[in-house]
């Protein structure tokens, strides 16, 4: 009988992503463990293996398509043997049906505009008539139509039932509802939709839609970039953030001469490997093994908060923010108390690399202690940064600069560095994390005791 190949979780918290490519074609035959396809997430880009053998009897699911709902049936492999036409003729009736069923009967996280209601919904079709030209529906319920296909009409305002599907066995998809909008037909969702339907929409929009930001600008003064699923992660968990947690934010400036000067020395001192020096230092590495060195010292800040307990870590894994194009992400360097500063050094450059190029692992940003957010090598002195949950304190580093400083009465100059450190105030207080910030600058401005 015919295999599902469907979209996979690539972490426990995923829920959907965008089906970027497809490396196999209809009518291909594939073996377990072959690559098939390549899933984009919020961080990340991952390569799908086969988890059978058989000949690829249908793809559900185009390149390109984004929003994809985890488990949902993406394409059919026909079992060996078996007639690889038979397979592919029941695949469109059947197998995308469950994901967009379930996700419709249940919305997860947004109620569905007017027009995805009607389209989701198992009721009779509304009472006024549908423009001439809408396909029938297949169950006599529903039109089949793809995630994406339903988000871009419902913000259109069309009736996905009145657009002619051109997918696999008449699916509506994305450039069938583009089409529609091009051509001004299917505009059925609007008027049936109704003056009471509208109210509930307009009440829960917590900003200014797009419609209404447009507005107050000249046409073709400006160019509309649409988010994907990064930034939209960003600004929905940084929201969430700054909307539950009680942040609270202690800083110190930290002098950075001897650990300059340390820093220097020992990448002088670095054997060479391959003609290359088996390390170089930054002040960003020596920064995360200070802070992870404060956290050993100061366990009752290494937390997490819950509503039921507070999560002591008994490691201090750190995540340090990388800009990537797009936004950013943290690759977390795990027990970072316990590796050398050499280890850490060449670790953060490996993940920082491949988080350029979206190729981080799940396990390798997910999680995670506290971070670090350093800024000092654009020029900014000091700035405060947003804690991410589950950590309770991110580490906010301003640029290392010459400043006058007093000693024994009189004004001399030295190398400083402004820390601040973001709190989540319901597990670590101001005296907490004041606690933790002085162990901090102790171990920055007395490098060697993290040698030892």
């Amino acid at each position: 009988m015919p295999i599902n190949i469907t979209m996979p979780a690539l972490s426990p918290t995923m829920e959907e992503g965008n089906l970027a490519k497809w490396l196999v074609k209809e009518g291909d035959s594939v073996s377990a463990g072959d690559v098939i396809a390549e899933i984009e997430t919020d961080k990340a880009t991952m390569e799908v293996e086969a988890v059978d053998e058989g000949t690829v009897a249908k793809i559900l699911v185009d390149a390109g398509t984004e929003n994809v709902k985890v488990n949902a049936v993406i394409a059919v492999l026909a079992e060996e043997g078996e007639d690889v036409a038979e397979a592919a003729k029941g695949a469109g009736e059947t197998a995308p049906a469950p994901s967009a069923d379930k996700k419709e009967e249940k919305p997860a996280e947004e109620k569905p505009a007017p027009a995805q209601a009607e389209a989701a919904s198992p009721a009779p079709a509304p009472s006024s008539p549908a423009p001439a030209g809408a396909p029938a529906r297949q169950d006599g319920n529903r039109v089949f139509s793809s995630p994406l296909a339903r988000r871009i009409a419902g913000e259109a305002g069309l009736d996905i039932a009145a657009i002619s599907g051109s997918g696999p066995h008449g699916r509506v998809v994305k450039r069938d509802v583009e089409a529609a909008i091009a051509d001004g037909t299917g505009k059925a969702a609007a008027s049936s939709a109704g003056a009471a339907g509208d109210a509930p929409r307009a009440a829960a929009a917590p900003v200014m839609s797009s419609d209404q930001v447009l507005q107050l600008f000249e046409e073709g003064s400006y160019e509309l970039v649409k988010h994907d699923n990064m930034r939209k992660t960003i600004a929905k968990r940084l929201t969430e953030a700054k909307q539950t947690i009680p942040h609270f934010y202690v800083s110190v400036d930290c002098e950075l001469d001897g650990l300059l000067k340390l820093r220097g020395e020992l990448n002088k001192a670095a054997p060479v490997v391959n003609e290359k020096p088996a390390y170089k230092l930054s002040v960003n590495d020596m920064i995360i093994k200070a802070l992870a060195l404060a956290l050993r010292d100061v366990p009752e800040a290494n937390v997490s908060w819950t509503d039921e307990n507070m999560v002591l870590h008994k490691h201090a894994d750190v995540g340090v923010a990388v800009s990537i194009p797009g936004g950013l992400i943290t690759p977390i360097v795990r027990k970072a108390e316990l590796k050398t500063l050499s280890a850490i050094s060449n670790e953060m450059k490996d993940m920082g690399a491949r988080a350029r190029e979206r190729k981080l692992k799940p396990e390798e940003y997910q999680g995670g202690t506290t971070a670090v957010s350093n800024m000092g090598m654009m020029g900014v002195k000091d700035f405060s940064a947003v804690v991410n949950p589950p950590h309770a304190t991110i580490l906010a580093v301003g640029a290392g600069e010459q400043r006058p400083v007093v000693r024994d009465g009189s004004v001399q100059v030295a190398t400083m560095m402004t820390a601040t450190l973001s709190t989540d105030h319901r597990c670590v207080d101001g005296a907490l994390g004041a606690q933790l910030l002085a162990a901090f600058k102790s171990y920055i401005e007395n490098p060697m005791g993290m040698l030892v």
